[in-house]
Formats: C-alpha cells, sequence, structure tokens
C-alpha cells in the first residue's frame, strides 16, 4: 500500500504508526532512544509511552533519523513543537521531493512563533498538512471512536490523506485552514493548564464552563488576528479539542495544571513527566503572540505568568475575576 515514514515515538506518533501499520502501510518510525527502538523491533510494544499494548509488525523502528526517509510518501511530524525545527533541519535533504509531510504536533515554536507548518515550510519545500482534533493516544491505541481534522491547502491532498488516515473508529475530515487548526490545537493547551489549576484549587465546574468559554473566545480573537477562519473554532480542532483537554485527566497539560492547582512546584511536575505538556512552552509564545498583535488574552497572560514568572495561581485567578466589567461580545 506504501511506505510512510514517521517522526517521534512518543505515544501519540507510536498510535498513528499503529494505525498506519494495521491499515497495511510499510511504517519505519523513528525513535530519538536507541534502547526504545530496539524495544519496540524486538517486543513489538512501547513500554515507555503505551506499555503493555502489542503494535503491528509493518512497523520497522530506527534510530537513524535519515533512513526511515528512502520511500516515504507521506512523513509525519510527531516530536514536540521546540523540536522541530532541529530535527527536521537535519532530516530536510533526505525527505522525497513528492512526500506530503503531515504535522501531529500540537505547539507555537519559541522566537518565531510559528505553528508546526510555518517551522516546516522555512526548512522544507514540500506538501504540509496537519492532523488534529479530540484524541488521546491511549484511547485511539484501544480503538476508541474518535473524530479529528487534517488540514492542507490543496483539497485534492486533503482527501488523499483522509483516506490514508480513516478507519472503522478513527474517523477523518477535511478543512483547508491550515493555520486555524494548528493554532486550536496550540492554544487550546494553555487553556487545559488553566482547567486543570481550576480544579487543583477546587473552584467547581461551573468555573472549569467559565474558562472553557472565555478561553474559546480568546482563541477566536487572536487566531482572526493572525487570518485564520473563526468557523474553524466551533470544529474538531477548536471546541472539540479544547473540550477534550479540559475536562480529561488523560490530557498532560490539565495534569500539569491541576499539580499547580494541588501546590506543586512547576519544575517538579514537568520532571515526573515522561511526555511533554506542550502547553508549558506554548503559554510563553501564545503570551509573545498576543502582545505582538494587541489582542486582549488575559487567561493566557495570567497562565504564562504562573507557568514563566512565578506568580501565585491563586493570585492569577483573583486577578482574572477583578478585571474591569465588559460587554461578553
Amino acid at each position: 500500500m506504501g511506505y510512510i515514514a514517521v517522526v517521534g515515538a512518543g505515544s501519540w506518533g507510536t498510535t498513528l504508526a499503529n494505525l498506519l501499520g494495521e491499515k497495511g502501510f510499510d511504517v519505519s518510525l523513528w525513535a530519538y532512544e536507541k534502547e526504545l527502538a530496539d524495544e519496540i523491533n524486538r517486543t513489538n510494544t512501547n513500554s515507555i509511552y503505551l506499555p503493555g499494548i502489542p503494535l503491528s509488525s509493518n512497523i520497522e523502528v530506527t534510530n537513524d533519523l535519515r533512513d526511515i526517509f528512502k520511500k516515504a510518501r507521506y512523513v509525519l511530524s510527531a516530536v514536540p513543537t521546540q523540536f522541530t525545527r532541529p530535527v527536521f533541519k537535519e532530516a530536510a535533504s533526505s525527505i522525497p521531493k513528492d512526500a506530503v509531510i503531515v504535522s501531529v504536533s500540537k505547539g507555537i515554536e519559541h522566537g518565531s512563533l510559528l505553528t508546526v507548518s510555518g517551522i516546516l515550510k522555512e526548512l522544507i519545500d514540500r506538501r504540509i498538512a496537519v492532523l488534529s482534533g479530540p484524541s488521546f493516544a491511549e484511547e485511539v491505541i484501544k480503538k476508541m471512536p474518535t473524530a479529528v481534522t487534517v488540514a492542507v491547502e490543496d483539497h485534492d491532498t486533503g482527501l488523499l490523506l483522509q483516506d490514508v488516515f480513516n478507519t472503522d473508529y478513527f474517523r477523518v475530515y477535511t478543512n483547508t485552514d491550515v493555520l486555524g487548526v494548528e493554532l486550536g490545537g496550540a492554544l487550546k493547551n494553555v487553556m487545559a493548564i488553566a482547567s486543570g489549576i481550576s480544579d487543583g484549587l477546587g473552584l467547581g465546574t461551573s468555573t472549569r464552563a467559565a474558562l472553557i468559554t472565555r478561553g474559546l473566545a480568546e482563541m477566536i480573537r487572536l487566531a482572526v488576528a493572525l487570518g485564520a477562519r473563526e468557523k474553524t473554532f466551533g470544529g474538531l480542532s477548536g471546541l472539540g479539542d479544547l473540550v477534550l483537554t479540559c475536562t480529561g485527566t488523560l490530557s498532560r497539560n490539565y495534569t500539569v495544571g491541576y499539580k499547580l492547582g494541588r501546590g506543586a512546584n512547576l519544575h517538579e511536575i514537568i520532571s515526573s513527566m515522561k511526555m511533554v505538556a506542550e502547553g508549558v512552552a506554548t503559554s510563553k509564545s501564545a503570551y509573545a503572540l498576543s502582545e505582538k498583535h494587541n489582542v486582549d488574552m488575559p487567561i493566557v497572560e495570567q497562565i504564562h505568568q504562573v507557568i514563566n514568572e512565578g506568580k501565585n495561581p491563586v493570585q492569577a485567578v483573583k486577578d482574572l475575576m477583578s478585571r474591569s466589567l465588559k460587554s461578553e461580545y
């Protein structure tokens, strides 16, 4: 059926590699850790990120980044956003010219303030798509019904990718608003930290509902200012993903926020996690974007101060609630 290269053997990269392998594709999976690559090849399991789950025999894992692209028709970028540039700068010359690159990471790069597709466009002249939506790897790997969006500017490429990824438990919709889909996936992680803090402080479900609703309003304001479509944020990659990560305890970003709300130290929280909570880094980039484009994002501002300036979460809540009164719209 074809060859697919997956860059990044974390929980999401491994889950999508497995989905594609079970569909009959030959999948080359790159793992940063040589020990992990050897383990998956030897046991067909990923004990670090998806313990106890048997993986497709169509997956071949390597620690050699350039080795996975030889015949790749599609390339999945599943590395954390802040590592995308160095990894693909090294890989760029090895990726076939007719390959389509699909980003499945959700973040905004420090400094450049680019989403992953923006980073990739700077490095590689290839067609670039984004796969996003409300999806936990731990549930998808168990074939729990999930719906996501694949976004690419070229409609025909979108139809091809829709067919590549769609299964009887993983339903794929198409969209042409690449930036909007990416911003939804990135910004909801910051809101999930806020939601986790709220729950960690014991503030109740009314508070959480307010955070989700006003958080969505902030996301839309920034996205529209950057040229994305407002309509995208009523869909899977916007509201859908926001609700999931703000309420689901499997969310890494929610977990970071919850522990902060319970009084834990950020450094200790991050050190204890096997996987990256993208919202931690994105909080700084999202705040910088709001400042650059003069967009009012009070929740993002408070989470930025909690994460990057050590502000007390209780004080952050007080400051949010004591802002000057205004119309909802």
